[in-house]
């Protein structure tokens, strides 16, 4: 069983700055962590080395100090590292992205199984692990909670639904983005600490993907951030202990006032 985990380094969302000059978030100086919901994508991906064998491959696609996070995550217990770097990735949107890490998941072959948690938080678009999916022509479901069982190259899982869950009977390989319902992570082990340090950090760059400048990074993004900003928080209100009748009078005469 050959797994990939897709995981990202954000900001630590506590300490999220917006640099009012540019638009941007400010990331010097501010302390980054490997996405929250990749854990969980992590330690899937562990477990199901544990039940079935094989490996556990980890890809990030960032900055060289990326390579901090995915080192964390052969602490934890992942085999393979590989980090996908180079300018020409900057500024690169969902599609992009994902159009890079599948041509990199191509370049590893192999694979049975692609994790990704279900989004990242600093983008919270959900995206990124569909759009792999669909760049590499394979099955995919979000939101998994549970999987039961892999068997005969077919995965059954349980996908989390408002009202409780499906239970899908896909084939392998496929790509599926998990919930934190599905495990607790464990944390780093001192061996796995120690791994860390020694192991190989493969690094690869658009050319060694064979890639097109014009379909990755910011020429190859559909869409592009114009704006970035923290919004006013606004306090002003009213509170009235009335009758509903009463209430939506009030309601209906203060959006007469501003016009609504």
């Amino acid at each position: 069983m050959n797994i990939i985990v897709c995981i990202k380094q954000v900001p630590d969302t506590t300490e999220i700055k917006i640099d009012p000059e540019t638009n941007t978030l400010i990331r010097e100086g501010v302390e980054s962590i490997i996405n929250p919901f990749d854990l969980y994508a992590i330690e899937e991906a562990i477990r199901l080395k544990e039940q079935y064998g094989g490996k556990v491959t980890a890809i990030s696609m960032g900055p060289p100090q990326v390579e901090s996070a995915l080192r964390e995550s052969v602490a934890i217990g992942v085999d393979e590292i590989i980090l996908l770097t180079d300018r020409k990735f900057a500024g690169a949107d969902t599609w992009a992205t994902s159009l890079t890490l599948a041509e990199a998941i191509k370049k590893v072959g192999g694979y049975d199984i692609i994790l990704f948690g279900q989004q990242a938080i600093d983008g919270d678009t959900a995206q990124v692990g569909p759009g792999v999916a669909t760049h590499l022509g394979i099955p995919q479901t979000g939101f998994v909670k549970k999987i039961e069982e892999i068997k005969d190259h077919r995965i059954i899982l349980q996908r989390l639904m408002e009202d409780g869950y499906d239970r899908l009977d896909i084939p392998l390989p496929a790509a599926i983005t998990v919930v934190k319902e599905i495990n607790e992570p464990r944390l780093p082990s001192l061996r796995g600490k120690r791994n860390a340090k020694k192991t190989e950090l493969k690094i690869w760059t658009a050319e060694d993907l064979g890639l097109d400048e014009e379909k990755i990074g910011l020429n190859g993004s559909p869409t592009q951030v114009i704006k970035i900003f923290t919004p006013d928080l606004q306090k002003d209100g009213e509170k009235h202990e009335l009758p509903a009748e009463e209430l939506v009078e009030i309601l209906y005469n203060k959006l007469k006032e501003l016009g609504k």
